[in-house]
């Protein structure tokens, strides 16, 4: 039972326009790759970023910039990062309501890194890593090196429960191991 408007009969089921299946880059009907899938990656990623940016005239809040090209989590903390103090537009603490311009520095502390950003696109949408990537330019310092020691107070396996003695003895190296990172500035 066609309807009126359902003049080929498959009962109004849509077909896509592109004959090519998106999720795998081949066309269903061959099976064959899509030739240009990986020419056309990046400028794919470039329509997407720029179908992520704010019309002629408008512009970018901070908060969600940040969010936008993933160097924060969710927008709430980096609109609660802006209110504590963490995120420096060109060297000023902002509002998480200050617009972004292109060619800004961002200075972003967070989990105990300093990130420094400057800003290529502006975007208001949250897109995928490559296309965030190319939103801005990275100019942070490398992370610190991971320490290679074993943390401090950790025991064997089916050792037990501590004695008292082994309890102290933890609490003591812990001690003395915080006290190093307050001299060091960690």
């Amino acid at each position: 039972m066609a309807s009126e408007r359902d003049e080929d009969g498959d009962g109004g089921a849509r077909t896509p326009r592109d004959p090519m299946d998106r999720a795998t880059g081949t066309d269903p009907a061959t099976g064959a790759d899509d030739p240009a899938d990986g020419a056309d990656a990046t400028a794919r990623a470039a329509a997407a970023a720029d179908a992520a940016g704010p019309r002629t005239g408008e512009s970018v809040r901070i908060d969600s910039w940040i969010w936008a090209v993933r160097l924060i989590k969710t927008r709430s903390l980096g609109a609660s990062a802006c209110r504590g103090g963490h995120v420096r537009v060109n060297g000023e603490r902002v509002k998480p309501a200050h617009a972004v311009r292109v060619g800004d520095e961002v200075r972003l502390r967070h989990e105990g890194r300093e990130r420094v950003v400057v800003v290529k696109r502006l975007i208001r949408k949250r897109v995928g890593a490559p296309v965030a990537v190319q939103c801005y330019v990275d100019n942070s310092p490398p992370p610190p090196p991971r320490e290679a020691v074993a943390p401090a107070g950790v025991r064997d396996r089916g050792t037990g429960r501590p004695t008292k003695r082994d309890r102290r003895d933890l609490e003591r190296l812990r001690a003395l191991e915080s006290q190093g990172r307050r001299a060091s500035g960690r």
